[in-house]
């Protein structure tokens, strides 16, 4: 697997050289955008305002607007200026414990693999983890930017967390909740409900259905057949009824997992 990022962990005076890897896939279907009209594939160019001509890509460069209409020129190596510390360096700030990172600012999954020579400091990192029961804070650049990530053990390797700054996350949105009453036996229907459908989590029992059930419909489509798409109702439960839907709930029996 390629690497799509080198250098070391660091944490006191122990630098390990690692090398990051990609550990997520997307599965989407592509589509290409089209004229309405008569179909015709869209291609979208990048065009120079003071010209109106093309320009390709290796000739655009990043500029970062100081003044109106006035841009300065900022390189690669201006990014790694910056911070010419953080640039090859993954620099564990603190170790917590994994329950006091709320999981809103996760963002992207990465594994970290051992440098050359580096098995004996990544596998004591990785065990010593293990053992404490946390997870390390760290910063580092990736892609001309820095992030705060969280390092962690992950079976056998290290995964790093690539993670969101407090002022990227939004405050949730206000909600007055509504004056209700919620009976004992209500609760108690729910809390058994809920009892009744926990399980372990198996990532495994939870597949993409989606994608293969669109192939299908764009199949049929392409072969000229009419796809004909169902009506379907939101059904909400009156809370006259919140009662018998929780009794009916429990006596159905456990929803498997597809």
């Amino acid at each position: 697997m390629r690497s799509i990022w080198t250098g070391s962990i660091s944490f006191g005076l122990v630098n390990i050289p690692v090398k990051l890897v990609t550990a997520v896939k997307e599965h989407e279907v592509e589509f290409d955008m089209l004229a309405k009209k008569d179909l015709a594939p869209i291609r979208y160019a990048r065009i120079a305002t003071s010209t109106g001509k093309e320009i390709e890509y290796k000739d655009i460069v990043k500029g970062y607007e100081y003044t109106k209409g006035k841009y300065v020129v900022v390189t690669p190596e201006d990014f790694q200026a910056a911070s010419p510390e953080k640039s090859k360096a993954i620099d564990i700030i603190q170790f917590v414990k994994s329950e006091e990172i709320d999981s809103i600012y996760y963002d992207k999954p990465y594994y970290l693999l051992p440098g050359k020579g580096a098995e004996k400091p990544y596998q004591l990192l990785l065990k010593a983890l293990e053992k404490s029961k946390t997870v390390g804070i760290a910063e580092f650049m990736m892609r001309n930017r820095m992030h705060i990530s969280a390092i962690r053990p992950h079976g056998s390797v290290l995964m790093i967390n690539q993670m969101r700054y407090e002022t990227e996350v939004l405050e949730p949105p206000k909600h007055e909740a509504q004056s209700v009453r919620i009976t004992a036996k209500e609760m108690e229907l729910a809390s058994k409900l809920i009892h009744q459908l926990t399980d372990a989590f198996d990532a495994s029992k939870f597949k993409d259905t989606y994608i293969e059930k669109l192939k299908k419909v764009i199949k049929a489509k392409a072969a000229g057949k009419k796809i004909v798409t169902p009506e379907l109702k939101l059904v909400k439960t009156p809370a006259k009824d919140l009662m018998a839907e929780l009794k009916e709930s429990l006596s159905s029996g456990r929803k498997k997992v597809a």
